[in-house]
């Protein structure tokens, strides 16, 4: 399978952890009609018309540039307790195979970036070897948004015990390689992360240009209807008002630069290009890499 393209200086590969469906009505603001009326856009890739259920991918984006191994989100991990989200407690993927079979050593991996602090964003920073947690990234540095970190941590209003899980087993452990931001941070010449708030109060993007533009947008958009309705809210949204700002924002941004947007959840070819399109927008390209 065809996981990896080229960005102008940069390359962009494809990590494959997993993919599950969801209800539909996870998207409150969307008619049910509206999936029908997408269908050219959703069908076959992210949404299952007679199950009534939408698709989803968890994996990893790895971004080389500028003498950097960077990876972009982390996926769910293996051997967490997730009682608040049955289909991923206690997974079991073939995800670190499949991330040395891409040519990558966890050990060799300089920067990742978690978008954001939810349970299947930060699962492989970390994984289980003789009964207690380890960095799956040794020598990388973990860039967190801050006020996620501040936000689903002790007092915080975010905190809950689902989050005191993810954080015991995903974050606290790798406590001595984390670097928290706030504002704009330049990772590297090519690279840069910037704030954008809504799906969490830490969500962020990360824009790539080494030559040809592109941005990661982690849970920015779930599936591409809200490509078309911006303004249609998912329910892990924590603040809907601000994600719909934001994901309008960002999708303006990207259209104007021509870029490849990077969700964290689409299967198919895994990101559009995003063109302006009356009150919305519409998909006028896919990357060039294969379909899943």
């Amino acid at each position: 399978m065809r996981n990896r393209m080229a960005l102008g200086e940069a390359t962009v590969t494809r990590i494959v952890e997993t993919q599950i469906q969801m209800r539909t009505s996870l998207f409150a603001d969307t008619p049910a009609q509206a999936w029908a009326d997408h269908s050219d856009l959703l069908e076959p890739h992210f949404w299952d018309r007679d199950a009534g259920l939408w698709r989803i991918a968890m994996q990893s984006w790895v971004v080389e540039v500028d003498g950097l191994v960077v990876v972009v989100d982390t996926g769910v991990g293996n051997d967490r307790e997730r009682p608040h989200m049955p289909p991923l407690d206690h997974l079991s993927t073939d995800f670190l195979d499949a991330f040395t079979a891409a040519g990558f050593d966890p050990a060799a991996v300089d920067v990742v970036v978690n978008t954001h602090l939810h349970t299947d964003h930060v699962g492989w920073n970390t994984h289980l070897v003789d009964g207690q947690w380890v960095p799956t990234f040794p020598n990388a540095r973990y860039v967190m948004p801050e006020p996620d970190y501040r936000f689903f941590g002790p007092g915080g209003e975010g905190e809950n015990d689902g989050m005191r899980t993810v954080l015991a087993d995903s974050v606290i452990p790798v406590t001595d390689q984390i670097r928290l931001w706030t504002d704009d941070l330049a990772l590297s010449a090519s690279l840069r992360l910037r704030p954008a708030a809504g799906h969490t109060p830490g969500s962020s993007v990360l824009w790539l240009d080494a030559g040809s533009p592109a941005v990661f947008v982690g849970d920015l958009t779930h599936c591409p209807i809200q490509i078309r309705r911006p303004d249609d809210a998912c329910a892990f949204d924590v603040d809907p008002a601000a994600a719909r700002g934001t994901r309008r924002r960002v999708f303006t941004e990207a259209a104007r630069a021509n870029a490849i947007v990077f969700p964290a959840h689409y299967p198919g070819h895994g990101g559009p290009v995003i063109v302006a399109s009356g009150d919305g927008f519409d998909v006028d390209g896919w990357a060039s890499i294969d379909t899943i």
